[in-house]
């Protein structure tokens, strides 16, 4: 079950992590890479992770979620946090294979079930810098992505206003706030999720998210 309504939009970014970029081999970004992910990727804790079968490379992705209070276009840096309803931890799953073949990202990333969040949204007062929190992702168990969010390349703060230049974000609107080093795509050799697999988001003073990982299941 989803710990929020479903949102009008999910905002993400790309390449948001300093040691992300360089797993890459590129350099951080002069301004937020924006790109979308669709509503009807969205899965909540314990719910499954569908592997497609139009993919062999799905990657896991440990996200600081970000939801929208108020309504803001144009906001400022100083005071875009107030626009903040709460957090939660969000896994920007990722069909890597897609999205070579694309050369963008909106359809390997919103496969249905691509965008688990929860367990539960943590109010913003309970989170008084959300640049100041570890975030972890573990698969089957094993620490796959271990970070903290001081390793962002725009602040949660800077990405609100950035977003609110072009788009006016709405009470309920999501924000995925970009992933740390450690993904499977750029382990040598890569390592992707497997049926039967299980992902964990852990993000501190912000929760435990939790999916297992499953064969995608045809209706006949």
């Amino acid at each position: 079950m989803l710990p929020i309504e479903r949102p009008g939009k999910i905002v993400c970014v790309g390449l948001n992590y300093h040691a992300h970029a360089e797993e890459q081999g590129r350099t951080a970004p002069e301004q937020p890479v924006l790109f979308a992910k669709w509503a009807t990727s969205l899965i909540g804790p314990g719910e499954p992770i569908r592997l497609p079968s139009i993919s062999a490379a799905v990657d896991h992705e440990a996200e600081l979620g970000v939801v929208l209070g108020a309504r803001v276009k144009g906001v400022s840096v100083e005071s875009a946090l107030e626009a903040v309803r709460g957090y939660l931890c969000a896994n920007d799953v990722s069909a890597r294979d897609l999205q070579r073949a694309d050369r963008q990202f909106t359809r390997a990333k919103s496969l249905d079930t691509f965008c688990p969040i929860g367990p539960s949204l943590v109010p913003a007062t309970e989170v008084p810098d959300p640049q100041a929190l570890w975030i972890r992702c573990l698969v089957n168990g094993e620490a796959r992505q271990d970070s903290t969010t001081a390793d962002m390349v725009f602040s949660v703060a800077e990405l609100i206003a950035f977003a609110s230049q072009a788009i006016t974000l709405e009470p309920g609107d999501l924000l995925l706030t970009g992933t740390p080093g450690g993904v499977g795509e750029f382990r040598d050799p890569p390592v992707y999720l497997r049926d039967g697999d299980e992902v964990t988001v852990e993000i501190e003073g912000v929760g435990t998210l939790t999916n297992p990982v499953r064969a995608e299941v045809l209706e006949m």
